[in-house]
């Protein structure tokens, strides 16, 4: 028996759109559930774990936007998609703007742009929980690590036990860095290049991708070497809010290193 990956939720008053849709995607991999009403989809929803809704905008009682909007209210994550006529696009967008809606398709639609529009949700669906993974993946390394540091005292005066648990909180660290969804750079005091991730380094340079050991200058321009030297003087955060990497502009946070390493060193977080 097939299993489905993703559930999709159609609610419309009319009972010949909802056939259509239906019709539409039979031959997908999907799982797909009808409502002809909002009360009846947030019904569906109480029950069924759905990942995109298709939703009409003209209905009796609750309409397409009203409906969508108490979705995100009770089911943030769900990819929500309106279908509208030219004339109502107007009555929608404010909905838009407030993130109650992820797109909207007008009628009639093209059945081959509006399957390609659904795996497009469903890929930003997946994204989502992928994020979310590694977010508390993050958070529980880090519960690790609090751990790891409330026993180091305990065990300052056995060298072996010590020097084993910093080792596991070092490899830790490095794991917890390396899953960081952001590019890190790390900066010595001397313009040194000490630290990348794995993010930073599939960035895109002139010269190829960033290399420990070598010069800041081999990469960025002189306004960022400037801002660095600034930051040490200083030992104040600062921000770059347009580097330009290949064809993909970034904000750029330069962050100083406290306590006994003030001073020499500089992290910077590229978004």
């Amino acid at each position: 028996m097939n299993e489905h990956k993703h559930t999709i939720l159609c609610v419309d008053d009319e009972t010949n759109i909802l056939h259509s849709l239906k019709r539409l995607l039979r031959k997908e991999n999907y799982r797909t559930l009808t409502a002809s009403s909002g009360e009846e989809g947030l019904d569906l929803l109480s029950e069924n774990e759905v990942h995109l809704i298709l939703s009409d905008q003209r209905m009796p009682g609750m309409n397409g936007t009203e409906f969508l909007a108490k979705v995100k209210k009770h089911y943030p994550d769900t990819i929500r998609i309106v279908l509208t006529g030219y004339t109502e696009v107007d009555s929608i967008t404010g909905s838009i703007n407030k993130g109650n809606i992820y797109k909207f398709i007008l009628k009639p639609w093209n059945d081959q742009n509006l399957k390609l529009e659904i795996q497009q949700g469903l890929d930003q669906y997946a994204l989502v929980q992928s994020n979310k993974r590694l977010h508390e993946r993050v958070l529980q390394q880090n519960e690790e690590l609090k751990k790891i540091n409330k026993n180091l005292e305990k065990m300052v005066n056995r060298r072996t036990m010590d020097l084993e648990i910093q080792n596991q909180a070092l490899e830790l660290s490095h794991a917890v860095l390396e899953d960081l969804p952001i590019p890190i750079i790390g900066i010595s005091s001397e313009m040194m290049i000490v630290l990348i991730n794995d993010k930073a380094q599939a960035l895109s340079f002139k010269d190829g991708n960033i290399e420990v050991g070598k010069k800041i200058s081999d990469y960025f321009s002189r306004e960022v070497e400037e801002i660095i030297a600034d930051v040490f003087k200083n030992n104040t955060s600062d921000t770059y809010e347009k580097c330009r990497l290949g064809e993909e502009v970034y904000q750029v946070d330069f962050m100083p290193l406290s306590g006994r390493f003030r001073g020499k060193g500089i992290v910077l977080t590229l978004k």
